[in-house]
């Protein structure tokens, strides 16, 4: 889907437009005086498709967070240990 933008808020956020179209594979059609001017989307053969069976390989990929991540999951554990039980009067838990 395009989305529109002016052109001053394109100048203004360009950065965050250009990471949106690489990252995201948005595209935007750009307003000068209220009228499109152009559009931009990512170039050809620039967005990777990706199937489901290289997720293994993304995750195996990612930093690791080694010491500070054992902590991280300890303490996620232990406030989940503490937590009240919920009532089963409250519709949304």
């Amino acid at each position: 889907m395009t989305q529109t933008i002016t052109v001053t808020d394109a100048v203004r956020n360009f950065s965050e437009l250009l990471n949106n179209i690489r990252y995201r594979g948005e595209r935007y059609t750009i307003l000068k005086g209220g009228k499109p001017a152009a559009t931009i989307g990512p170039a050809a053969g620039s967005m990777k498709e990706r199937k489901l069976s290289d997720l293994k390989e993304i995750v195996r990929n990612l930093p690791r967070l080694e010491d500070d991540g054992d902590a991280f999951a300890r303490d996620v554990a232990q406030a989940i240990a503490v937590q009240p039980p919920v009532s089963e009067g409250i519709p949304w838990a």
